[in-house]
């Protein structure tokens, strides 16, 4: 088997979700998150696309129902003993092979969470779902029970992010000396891709972000290329993968020499990056996080060029995002503790002068300090 971790972790894993079921009075747990199946046994594939679950029972026994596509990949790349295959034709309706195979493992009338929040369960999949369980047995939202969990990083994790994290610096090494004028958007992009695979990593969840002049706004990759001008700005926000593990980075370079609001809005993206980092530890939330990024970046009078976010948990992810559920967002009461590996960005766009700033990175906390997991500093990128 393929597996990134050895038994020992796979099996406390398990340990700590059947404890939190029993938390939560689950007799099972449906998981349609690709992350959360290979967190859980190593599963590692893209068929999520389709129709699959891994079914886990609250002793620990799982079943995955998939397509035969994905029979080989499972029992090559994960721990899963029992495998059972929905077969594919037309009009066919997998949730009722589901709710036989549920009926099978003495489920019916018992508790059951269901991983709603995922792009493994498709709006058209979970009508389906509910209209078979809707009588079976008492259907609850878990959507987060595994996401918490994958919250805190184990030491074997973390050696995958560190590694993740040094290939988004070589990504960036490799990338800086094309950034100039002339340059071609498309070179720049392959450098930075380039970087991550040569270097045994893997593809990212989403797409690496590229744009310059106006497009130097956006935070979402686009289809199309340019070359620089020999006045310019240039957004790019990748992320080294390893064994799925992503650890991102966020940079906006200027070629020619930088306008007044470029100096102004890096600083107000600095002074702010670095007052999150006095509050990302222990005893403080992500909802704290969130509210040192506005004070400062509002206190500027910036407020309206700012998002309403300012970065996110980030791990083992499959497409089509790298984003964990647990952002920093208003409000936000989840804890921060220690070994979480934690993206944080300051993204200013100015649309009136068409201005852009970005400045992120992946941080891992510890029971005091958090430490920068990139060898690059925050300073001004300029070509």
């Amino acid at each position: 088997m393929a597996l990134h971790f050895d038994s020992e972790e796979y099996a406390n894993r398990l340990q700590r979700l059947t404890a939190r079921m029993r938390e939560d009075k689950l007799d099972a747990i449906l998981l349609f998150a690709q992350e959360s199946m290979y967190w859980l046994t190593g599963y590692d594939t893209f068929g999520y696309c389709f129709f699959q679950t891994l079914v886990v029972k609250a002793d620990g026994s799982m079943v995955l129902l998939t397509r035969s596509a994905d029979l080989r990949q499972a029992r090559h790349t994960s721990n899963i003993e029992k495998i059972e295959i929905w077969v594919d034709r037309v009009n066919a309706d997998p949730t009722m092979d589901l709710k036989n195979l549920l009926s099978d493992l003495d489920l019916l009338g018992c508790r059951i969470g269901i991983e709603y929040d995922t792009h493994g369960l498709t709006g058209r999949n979970t009508r389906l779902l509910d209209n078979q369980l809707q009588s079976f047995g008492e259907i609850v939202d878990a959507s987060s029970t595994v996401s918490r969990l994958r919250l805190i990083k184990s030491p074997a994790e973390i050696a995958y992010v560190e590694r993740a994290a040094a290939l988004s610096d070589d990504a960036l090494d490799a990338a800086r000396p094309l950034i100039a004028a002339g340059a071609d958007e498309a070179a720049i992009l392959a450098a930075l891709q380039n970087a991550v695979l040569a270097g045994g990593g893997d593809y990212a969840a989403n797409e690496f972000v590229i744009g310059s002049g106006a497009d130097a706004l956006l935070c979402r990759s686009k289809s199309g290329r340019r070359r620089l001008d020999a006045q310019d700005q240039l957004t790019l926000e990748w992320s080294g993968v390893s064994a799925r593990y992503h650890a991102p980075m966020m940079r906006t370079a200027i070629v020619g020499e930088p306008t007044s609001r470029h100096r102004e809005l890096y600083s107000a993206c600095r002074e702010a990056l670095q007052a999150m980092e006095m509050v990302l530890r222990p005893g403080n939330t992500f909802g704290t996080v969130f509210e040192t990024f506005t004070r400062l970046i509002d206190e500027r009078g910036l407020a309206r060029h700012r998002l309403n976010t300012c970065g996110y948990s980030v791990g083992a992810r499959f497409a089509p995002s790298w984003m964990d559920h647990q952002a920093f967002l208003l409000g936000n009461p989840q804890e921060i503790e220690p070994n979480m590996s934690l993206f944080v960005h300051t993204l200013l766009f100015d649309s009136d002068t068409g201005t852009a700033m970005t400045l992120g990175q992946t941080y891992l906390t510890t029971t005091d300090t958090p430490k920068a997991l990139s060898r690059y500093g925050l300073d001004f990128i300029e070509a």
